[in-house]
């Protein structure tokens, strides 16, 4: 069977699906993608596109998202129809994600090829990050740019056979009328190789000696450290926690860019800001920046991990906290719907208000002063992400079923034994 993927930044939330097909080596796998030097996946031929157009940075706002998505969608239609007349590949289904825009026209050019579409968020006045932090007050124009954003979901929910969201938070985003065609299933976690190791070891510049479990470790990790993420509560709570706890030793995981909203304009960004803020009642010789490390290192510093802290406003859940509870790390997060659905207070985590620093870093401490006492939330955890979230046993079985009921009998994929 021809499965064409569709994602700007390949693979995107497919990574392990796109993979398992791949091995089963009974399909023709194409992924396009605007990512000029994509992974190599065995058995996936990527596809490159570029955007038909893109709008001038002085495009008019309400219709800017707009008309990057066209654009987006356009150049992806024509370089899948370029594909076909070149090879022949047409697809028994399309997977992809909505919100680029990128799907927009594919039944124009395919009308019977079945679509699953990935439906990550929608954008909200109230219940999203927009109007959560007062530190980031809205403007009168906020309610129209937001709804201008959904212009590409709203389109796309007429253009796919079938939408998928992540978690029933984000699927609840989206307007009850769109809430029949969407299916509830999250990406996956391997826990079979996600796991907790007592013998994990870490080694650092500035120590001396390996890191190990047992130590006292404060970790903190996001794709880059912004709002959206709470990395300005953190920062506010590390001086605490570092007064209360000599010799605890503090690990941020991330970048310095911008992943969600506006960059900030502070001298140094964000971690300027916050340095600025705090820096001088900090420990810095404690106080470890380590960037993006590559996985398996993230894996090492979350195995060895006494309290790992996860922030987050009320948006997409981020993959970190389910695999963090996966390798059975004790963690204190924020106490948001989104985490509430994947985390209950006291049996598999502990949750305190975003918005009160001083709160989260009680519970650091206590956590760090006591770890014995939390030490069933870890395995909780991990058994509650088994059950839930497993990409074997739980995602993978869902996803293909939801795409074999878009296909005939005799192209339909093989289910997982």
């Amino acid at each position: 069977m021809n499965i064409l993927f569709v994602h700007q930044n390949m693979p995107g939330q497919y990574r392990e699906i796109v993979k398992w097909l791949a091995a089963q080596k009974a399909h023709r796998i194409v992924f396009l993608t605007q990512r000029k030097n994509p992974p190599v996946i065995e058995g996936v031929e990527p596809l490159i596109y570029k955007p038909h157009t893109v709008p001038a940075k002085d495009a008019y706002g309400l219709s800017k998202v707009w008309e990057e998505a066209t654009g987006a969608g356009f150049g992806a239609v024509l370089a899948a129809k370029q594909k076909e007349k070149d090879d022949g590949f047409v697809p028994d289904i399309i997977v992809g994600h909505v919100g680029w825009g990128e799907l927009t026209f594919f039944k124009q050019l395919w009308p019977d090829v079945p679509i699953v579409g990935f439906f990550e968020y929608y954008y909200r006045l109230h219940g999203g990050p927009i109007n959560f932090d007062p530190e980031e007050p809205v403007t009168p124009h906020t309610p129209f740019l937001l709804q201008a954003r959904n212009a590409v979901p709203n389109a796309n929910i007429m253009t796919v056979d079938r939408g998928l969201s992540p978690t029933k938070w984000q699927r609840d985003c989206f307007p009850p009328e769109f809430h029949e065609k969407i299916y509830v299933c999250h990406d996956g976690i391997r826990t079979d190789k996600l796991r907790p190791d007592p013998t994990a070891t870490l080694m650092l510049g500035r120590v001396e000696q390996p890191l190990k479990r047992g130590d006292e470790i404060v970790t903190y990790m996001a794709r880059n450290l912004e709002r959206m993420r709470g990395y300005h509560q953190f920062m506010r709570a590390l001086p605490d926690i570092m007064a209360a706890r000599p010799n605890a030793r503090v690990l941020v995981i991330g970048g310095n860019d911008v992943s969600y909203g506006s960059k900030n304009k502070k001298p140094g960004g964000l971690r300027g800001e916050m340095e600025a803020e705090v820096g001088d009642r900090l420990d810095w010789s404690r106080l470890h920046f380590l960037g993006q490390v590559p996985y398996e290192q993230y894996q090492q510093i979350i195995q060895i991990s006494r309290c790992h802290i996860y922030m987050t406003m009320p948006f997409v859940l981020s993959w970190s906290l389910l695999e963090t509870m996966s390798m059975e790390a004790t963690i204190v997060a924020s106490d948001v719907a989104p985490v509430r659905e994947a985390m209950t207070h006291e049996k598999t985590g502990l949750l305190v208000d975003f918005h009160d620093p001083g709160a989260l870093a009680r519970q650091v401490i206590e956590v760090l002063e006591r770890p014995q006492d939390f030490a069933h939330l870890g395995p909780a955890a991990r058994k509650h992400v088994i059950a839930e979230y497993d990409f074997l046993t739980k995602c993978l079985p869902e996803h293909i079923a939801q795409m074999n009921a878009l296909l005939p009998l005799d192209k339909q994929i093989a289910m997982p034994g």
